[in-house]
Formats: structure tokens, sequence, C-alpha cells
């Protein structure tokens, strides 16, 4: 049974989840984009963000669009505010695994395909039981 959301923050590095979510609030698009289409390629970014395809990325990194669905904001804030705080941890190998793999937090779902699905918390939560528990579940 997955831990509640609470008790896993406690186990996160005081002010961890906080300054990371913060991060995530003030990050514009553009960089947003860039910074996941690096780490995990543009073409899982898309899946994850639920765009057609990877030009759509491109505009946003371009900045030559003024607006960008809030659905697809949400999952790519999500994303990046997950994978910023994988990253004070974990290796950028690593933080890539985690989005692709089955997570037993998810019931075996992968994270990109709990984002895709707008399951939005329950990614994050699996991330934040991720940074504290050392990937072994709750």
């Amino acid at each position: 049974m997955a831990m509640p959301a609470e008790d896993i923050l406690t186990h996160v590095a005081p002010g961890l989840a906080e300054q990371v979510h913060g991060e995530a609030t003030r990050v514009d698009v553009a960089d947003a984009t860039r910074t996941l289409g690096s780490l995990l390629t543009d073409r899982l970014l898309a899946y994850i963000v639920n765009v057609r395809d990877v030009k759509t990325l491109a505009r946003w990194e371009s900045g030559r669009v003024s607006e960008v669905r809030i659905e697809s904001e949400r999952r790519l804030r999500t994303a990046y505010e997950i994978a910023t705080l994988l990253g004070r941890v974990e290796a950028a190998s690593t933080i890539r695994a985690w989005f692709i793999g089955m997570d037993p937090y998810l019931d075996d779902a992968s994270p990109a395909d709990a984002i895709h699905d707008g399951r939005l918390q329950d990614a994050l939560n699996a991330a934040r039981s991720f940074i504290a528990y050392g990937g072994m579940g709750s």
C-alpha cells in the first residue's frame, strides 16, 4: 500500500520539496522544455506533456508560442519539478530510467505514463518516495 504524501515528506530533506516546487513554479516554459528535452529526449517529453510532436516543443523552446495549453503546462511543470527533485540526489541516467521504468508506487505504471494520463500528484509522490526511501518504494 502506498504511503500518504505527508508521511513521505517527513522523510525528504526539510524544505527540499518546497524549494523544488518554487523552482518549478518560477521556471519559464522555454527553459523547462529545454532542460527536460535534454534530460529525457524530446520524443519522451512530447509524450509526457501530451503534445502531438516534437515540433511543438521546439516552438515552446524558442518562445514562438505565447500560450501553452494549461494541461500541457501542468504536465511540463510537474515533470520539471520531479526531474529537479531527483536531480538533487541522482544522476541524469537514473532520472531518465525512473521516468520510463515501472514504479511500484504507481501500481507498476511508469511515471511518464502517470503524468501523461494526468496523475500528476501520484507521480510527484512516487518521486518523493523514491528520494525518501532510496528507490525501495513504500
